[in-house]
């Protein structure tokens, strides 16, 4: 076998071969790990710079390549667990193949890190709301009275709940959040869907199930979370809807409820200005769930 054609082969192997790259995705998590020795890089700015060089180089390869977030505080815990060195780039190495098969990542495609590293965050955060929620969840326990799985039975409940917004709300494009404040976290979860005019409703199943999980948790915990739904529909005005969870259910907002949660600031409280040919309307209500579980009975 010639030289030339053992070099081709293996260029033809390394293209089989999946790549995971751990990103450092902000300022801090950078400057956490700069005070490892053997991390070298000077700063930030060209650390992503060489980051960047290092996922073209990979695609110009043909590898399949995959960017994973590298949270320091995770790779230190790793290292402790597992009795590696932390100051050793074989540690990083296999940290990264950790987050390959654990951790959030997405699929580099060749966008640049302005486009990747939004992308990257977001994938993190649905990640972790995911495995939250889906905790709260399995550990919600039976019901002491008649045994029912709550965990289950709010996925359900959730489930139900989620079918009626999409009803109520008709055809057109549907927006809906869903935010429920937990012990140490707040869970937040958006879908997008659009449904025609036959009632068939078309999302990503994936992020239907994570909706469901978070809206469920909240009915778990007892959470008085909120969940908003924005309708658009060509030549119509978008319509703004809200519900407030209470005790496992949603229960409508007002026009005035709406049109406040809608037109303030939720960091600083400040009012906003209403949106232009947006119509604010109160929460439609949701037929009653004859399965619900009574949450006073547990």
């Amino acid at each position: 076998m010639t030289t030339t054609t053992t070099t081709r082969l293996r260029r033809a192997l390394r293209r089989e071969i999946p790549s995971t790259v751990g990103l450092l995705a902000d300022e801090q998590d950078f400057a956490a790990m700069r005070r490892y020795r053997t991390f070298a890089f000077p700063d930030h700015s060209t650390y992503l710079k060489e980051v960047e060089a290092l996922l073209t180089s990979l695609a110009r390869q043909g590898a399949h390549t995959t960017v994973a977030l590298f949270d320091p505080d995770e790779y230190a815990s790793y290292c402790a667990e597992t009795g590696l060195d932390p100051d050793h780039p074989t540690s990083r190495s296999r940290f990264t193949d950790h987050l390959a098969t654990t951790g959030a990542r997405v699929t580099y495609t060749g966008q640049p890190l302005t486009t990747l590293l939004p992308e990257l965050i977001d994938t993190a955060v649905r990640h972790a709301t995911w495995e939250y929620a889906t905790t709260v969840l399995a550990t919600a326990g039976d019901c002491a009275d008649c045994g029912l799985d709550l965990g289950r039975d709010a996925f359900d409940r959730a489930t139900r709940l989620l079918l009626g917004l999409l009803d109520g709300a008709g055809s057109g494009t549907h927006h809906l959040v869903c935010s429920v404040p937990a012990a140490d976290d707040h869970l937040l979860a958006v879908l997008h869907t659009t449904r025609d005019d036959h009632g068939t409703s078309h999302h990503d199943p994936a992020a239907a199930t994570e909706f469901t999980a978070v809206l469920a948790a909240g009915i778990a915990l007892a959470s008085s979370g909120g969940l908003v739904l924005r309708v658009t529909h060509p030549d119509h005005p978008d319509r703004l809807h809200g519900w407030r969870l209470t005790d496992g259910t949603l229960v409508p907002l007002t026009e005035a409820e709406v049109f406040a949660a809608y037109c303030t600031d939720a960091r600083t409280g400040e009012p906003l200005p209403p949106e232009h040919g947006v119509d604010y309307r109160p929460g439609f209500p949701l037929p009653p769930d004859p399965e619900a579980h009574d949450p006073g009975r547990h």
